[in-house]
């Protein structure tokens, strides 16, 4: 089994999970179970992908596993750009380090299927 921990994935969305949380609690009230939620998940859900990749047997299963938190940060880089455009308060460099991860996700992936 790998080591999720010595991923720079794994390091680098953990850090974006803790901002989108420190971020999303300035939006409106209003978008508590909405868009601030739905960015939360989001958020996780790369993380979690990544753990749970890291903890299956197979080479196949890895590579899903990462496809699908690349999906999530894909989903997250979207939802900050919403909340951009929505004029809700982001820290500056959010957006970037979502692409960060993504970039480093796909790099991941790519390194892992070829053979």
């Amino acid at each position: 089994m790998r080591d999720h921990r010595q991923l720079k994935a794994f390091e680098l969305a953990d850090r974006l999970t803790l901002e989108v949380y420190g971020a999303t609690r300035a939006f409106p009230k209003e978008e508590t179970y909405a868009l601030a939620q739905q960015l939360r998940r989001a958020a996780v859900s790369i993380v979690s992908n990544i753990v749970e990749g890291c903890a299956r047997q197979g080479q196949a299963e890895y590579v899903h596993f990462l496809s699908i938190a690349y999906a999530s940060a894909r989903e997250v880089e979207y939802q900050l750009s919403l909340a951009r455009r929505l004029t809700y308060p982001l820290p500056s460099d959010l957006e970037d380090h979502s692409g960060e991860v993504c970039k480093v996700l796909r790099a991941l992936i790519q390194s892992q299927q070829r053979p």
